[in-house]
């Protein structure tokens, strides 16, 4: 079976939770990577909302200036279904770029 791969992007994410990618089914989310755009450090966080919760993954995350941060490593992978929600937010405005990587349909 063929593996789906996908990448989401949000740029210039800031105070107010964004919504980066949305599971349509059985996911893998792969990769997560955060990054400082503003010439001062940054705190974020990352969360999946399951519908009731917000899940932390990393909450007010220091990123230096020039920084990223790699939520998932080590191999790490975390598994999804339809209508989680992927978010990120920042502790200044427009300051965070990011990256998410998932694997679609991992099962039916």
């Amino acid at each position: 079976m063929a593996q789906n791969f996908r990448r989401y992007t949000s740029n210039a994410v800031g105070t107010g939770a964004t919504a980066v990618y949305t599971a349509n089914s059985y996911d893998a989310i792969v990769g997560i990577s955060l990054s400082n755009i503003l010439s001062t450090a940054i705190t974020v966080s990352c969360y999946i909302y399951n519908g009731s919760a917000n899940i932390y993954l990393v909450k007010d995350a220091p990123i230096p200036t020039g920084g990223s941060l790699q939520v998932l490593d080590g191999g790490a992978k975390f598994v999804v279904q339809a209508l989680d929600v992927l978010k990120v937010q920042s502790s200044d405005a427009a300051s965070c770029d990011v990256w998410v990587s998932a694997v679609d349909e991992i099962s039916s």
